[in-house]
């Protein structure tokens, strides 16, 4: 229903611009595509394992070096955990995932964007980590359907319009001006963290 290869572009400037350590470039997600009449599911995952070369207690900075050895300098903020437990040679393993649901409804529900996040930590005296989620959920108007350039037009619940590409024609031919479209985006980021593996 939408266009997948610019559903994983959003979902790599995500990944740039989520707040996370990344220990390289971007490596090509992990990506699945769902389809049945009238819904679309694309989820993506891309994973990380980077060792602590070095640490600096003072400013809460850490080194991580990639298994291509590419070195990057992260500031752990204050709201983690247990930064006193990291170690030169522990292991991070951090793995961040997307997904969008785009659902054809023929309704007239009023236009709603609701957002929920989710956080857990590391318990005191372990080694810091944990998970963040969250959850965006978006009904929309479509207002506009151009069955010569696959472009379906969205009015969202402010009032702003996007224009997103349908390139399944069986998808497009079921959309109407006048439906809604359910928008859900999913993220999570988990990161932990394991003690060098004893030689």
């Amino acid at each position: 229903m939408t266009n997948g290869k610019r559903i994983i572009a959003v979902a790599l400037a995500c990944v740039a611009n989520a707040g996370f350590a990344q220990t390289e470039p971007p490596a090509t997600p992990q990506v699945t595509t769902h389809s049945e009449p009238g819904k679309v599911v694309v989820t993506g995952t891309i994973k990380t394992v980077s060792t602590i070369v070095g640490i600096e207690p003072g400013t809460r900075t850490v080194w991580l070096k990639s298994p291509k050895g590419k070195v990057v300098q992260v500031v752990v903020g204050e709201e983690a955990r247990n930064f006193e437990q990291l170690k030169i040679g522990d292991v991070v393993t951090a793995e961040y995932s997307q997904a969008l649901t785009v659902t054809l409804k023929k309704t007239n529900a009023p236009l709603t964007a609701n957002e929920t996040h989710t956080v857990e930590r590391a318990a005191a005296g372990e080694k810091p980590g944990g998970s963040a989620a969250r959850e965006v959920t978006v009904i929309a108007n479509v207002t506009a359907v151009n069955a010569q350039t696959g472009e379906v037009t969205l009015k969202g619940p402010q009032g702003n319009s996007v224009d997103v590409i349908v390139q399944d024609p069986a998808q497009l031919k079921r959309i109407r001006k006048g439906d809604q479209m359910e928008v859900v985006y999913n993220e999570a980021v988990a990161i932990s963290v394991e003690p060098q593996a004893s030689k």
